[in-house]
């Protein structure tokens, strides 16, 4: 094992909170269990990191093998990664054909290498029939760059891929012909929509909006903060008309339903209009280029605190299309142009 995989190994290694170090290296299943029970896991974390690689190096490691080490501690922080879909599609009329994995890594792999002599490609089979590739790319003339991978996720038979950012967007195109011809779709195109949340992603597309998401770093559930709101609310503004509370609150259940909602960030929303104004000669009405706005609504949360807004008294209900349609119309980029 060279210089430049054992420094790769060891900055993933770094990465892993000492909590989690175990849990993930049971999890890559590269060092035995007896190699394991000779570590001190108690002691400095680079002191760990170094008795870690001297095995690895013992045991003769991989760049495919340090890749997969990789991947699972994604996978363990899939949320520090920010998630775009692509959905692919098949020629209309066409059959749906049976779908073999392991032809389809081959298939996925030949593509890339044909276009790309250098690039490092790596599979581990997830969950509900998914599949994690990392890609490091390289150039005709460089080596692979380890540390500026990108991850993508599909789950096989479906149309729709995950894909993280990807620095080097002149690869995307490439990487969306691995897909289709792998995975026997004729086209793909992104979708405006886009997270840090990978699962809430899925079931978005998926349409499974009723399960329990990712919430990471939520410091205080929704339902609590609208408590505490309700509490320290001054007494003068607390609605009185009870028939008017219940019609909000079944309108908001009707628009979002009584299950936790997909976890996105924000939305943003992109408005070109022409100015129309009844004046002759004004300024702005002899433009030719229409006018632009961009508007950005962030959370944390964003769409359990826009299902908050109407029951907490600050907007009316229901709420603009433009802002409840966004699990239903699997976006959360848009943009507004004039009729």
């Amino acid at each position: 094992m060279d210089e430049t995989l054992a420094e790769f190994i060891k900055r993933t290694i770094l990465k892993i909170p000492m909590t989690e170090m175990m849990t993930v290296l049971k999890a890559w299943d590269f060092l035995s269990e007896k190699q394991l029970q000779t570590v001190n896991f108690r002691q400095r974390k680079e002191s760990l990191v170094h008795d870690l690689v001297l095995l690895c190096e013992e045991k003769r490691a991989s760049v495919h093998d340090a890749a997969l080490l990789d991947i699972i501690y994604t996978q363990f922080h899939r949320h520090q990664k920010v998630w775009d879909v692509f959905q692919m599609s098949k020629e209309p009329g066409e059959d749906i054909d049976l779908f073999d994995m392991e032809q389809f890594k081959s298939s996925f792999v030949k593509i890339l290498r044909r276009a790309l002599r250098n690039v490092t490609v790596s599979f581990r089979d997830a969950e509900e029939n998914s599949v994690w590739i990392r890609i490091a790319w390289g150039t005709q003339y460089r080596k692979p760059n380890q540390y500026k991978p990108v991850y993508v996720v599909y789950y096989s038979q479906t149309p729709y891929v995950f894909t993280s950012s990807c620095q080097l967007k002149s690869n995307i195109p490439l990487l969306g012909q691995a897909l289709t011809v792998a995975s026997n779709h004729h086209k793909i195109v992104k979708m405006d929509l886009r997270s840090r949340y990978l699962d809430s992603l899925k079931a978005i597309v998926f349409k499974q909006y009723n399960r329990n998401f990712e919430t990471h770093n939520t410091t205080v559930p929704l339902q609590e903060r609208t408590l505490e709101l309700d509490i320290h609310m001054d007494s003068r503004i607390i609605h009185e008309n009870r028939i008017e509370k219940e019609r909000v609150q079944r309108v908001t259940q009707e628009t979002f339903g009584d299950y936790p909602q997909p976890r996105l960030e924000f939305a943003q929303y992109k408005l070109e209009t022409k100015f129309k104004s009844d004046f002759n000669g004004d300024i702005l009405a002899e433009r030719k280029e229409p006018l632009r706005c961009l508007i950005k609504f962030s959370s944390p949360h964003l769409l359990e605190a826009l299902k908050a807004l109407a029951p907490a008294g600050i907007a009316d209900a229901p709420l603009s299309p433009l802002l409840t349609c966004i699990p239903n119309k699997g976006m959360n980029y848009f943009k507004i142009r004039d009729k």
